[in-house]
């Protein structure tokens, strides 16, 4: 692949990557919908407290307005009097400042979700550079931001137009209405023209919300030789990696190797197999393989089993299931106790022998291996009960 194809940013962004985004504060967030959802509760809020913010307003005005004798002339009283109208006004207001507050917290969970990063804070001094900042004037990001001001305010001209087409004869009915019954009047039409002004920002927040969802996926997008590198550093090296556990291999190899010596008895196929086994008396437990290989590492158990004068014994069927079906350290499967039971008996009869006192043993030449062990057997069933193709070339 030529190295423009490389460049190319084609691969998802990987979790680290989303990770590290996060913590300088790089997230999804979409203005329109924050924009949306805080003046959408305000013209909720103004509908629903309306009435009751209208009436103590009023009354604070006309509290406000009336001053006495004793307070015009009395500082002290006109500052309480003053600090009082304060609170009043404050405490109208309340309820709509706690639900915008409520609402201007809670909006950001709907896209991006909350989010405090102390990196956010760190001047970024490239941002001064003029040349950045003339090419981001022009981005494509600019574009898209220049199309939803242009939108915003078709659109919020187009609903205006039409609420007020369909509220003429209801602003000219409100000169001859009383003043109290056309200032209720007027509010209510002020209220639902808000809402429906409002409403039509929805339509923009909803398309602008996959947008930036989409715009964050797309800015984070890595490159393949990204993505490698990130996995080179995340898991290692995979030559390393092979490295290391070529060597781990070979360590493992090599205290294999050193145990053959203590080993009762080494069962061979005789060339192509050889598993060591290894019983102490005295100790609970059956006999355990403390070494097996196949082929030059079946050949190296060999030697290193002659030079220490460890027994060895030919039963090919034994020691293919062995090795099949018991790992380094590991005790033999009980449904080979029998069989091995015959090669240590064996071998303790040839250890007595050896000293001269017991006659000479016959070497066991049938054995009692289930044939569903032996993998060289028909009727051999391995783990997920499919029989092999014995004809694989595999080491009789």
């Amino acid at each position: 692949m030529s190295d423009s194809s490389d460049a190319e940013k084609t691969e998802a962004a990987s979790p680290k990557r989303l990770e590290q985004a996060r913590e300088e504060g790089d997230i999804p967030r979409s203005r329109e919908v924050a924009t949306f959802t805080v003046l959408m509760a305000a013209g909720v809020g103004l509908w629903t407290f309306g009435d009751s913010l209208i009436r103590q307003l009023n009354s604070a005005l006309v509290s406000g307005l009336t001053l006495d004798q004793e307070q015009i002339f009395n500082t002290n009283v006109l500052l309480h009097r003053v600090a009082l109208d304060v609170s009043r006004v404050l405490i109208a207001c309340l309820p709509l400042g706690l639900a915008l507050m409520f609402v201007a917290v809670i909006s950001p969970i709907l896209i991006g979700g909350w989010l405090f990063s102390a990196k956010a804070f760190v001047p970024k001094f490239n941002k001064l550079n003029p040349i950045n900042g003339i090419s981001n004037m022009f981005s494509k990001n600019a574009l898209v931001e220049l199309f939803k001001a242009i939108a915003k305010a078709t659109v919020v001209g187009v609903v205006a137009w039409m609420v007020m087409m369909k509220q003429q004869d209801a602003v000219i009915g409100l000169a001859v209405e009383p003043l109290r019954l056309g200032t209720t009047h007027m509010l209510n039409m002020l209220g639902s023209s808000f809402l429906y002004i409002v409403g039509a920002l929805g339509l923009i927040a909803a398309i602008d919300a996959p947008y930036q969802l989409w715009h964050y996926a797309d800015k984070l997008k890595m490159t393949r030789q990204e993505v490698i590198q990130e996995s080179k550093e995340s898991d290692g090296n995979p030559q390393i990696k092979g490295k290391i556990r070529q060597l781990q291999r070979e360590m493992a190899r090599r205290r294999m190797m050193a145990d053959v010596p203590t080993a009762d008895v080494v069962v061979t196929n005789p060339t192509h197999y050889a598993v060591a086994l290894k019983y102490n008396d005295g100790m609970r437990g059956a006999p355990k393989v403390i070494a097996k290989g196949t082929d030059e590492t079946a050949a190296k158990i060999r030697e290193i089993a002659r030079e220490n004068k460890v027994i060895m014994l030919e039963a090919p069927a034994l020691a293919r299931a062995l090795y099949k079906h018991a790992e380094i350290g590991d005790e033999i499967p009980a449904t080979l106790y029998a069989a091995v039971a015959e090669v240590l008996a064996y071998v303790f009869q040839l250890r007595m022998y050896s000293k001269g006192g017991a006659p000479r043993p016959t070497e066991p030449k049938v054995l009692d291996v289930p044939p569903e062990l032996d993998p060289h057997n028909p009727a051999y069933v391995d783990k997920f009960g499919n029989k092999p193709n014995m004809n694989n070339g595999a080491p009789a």
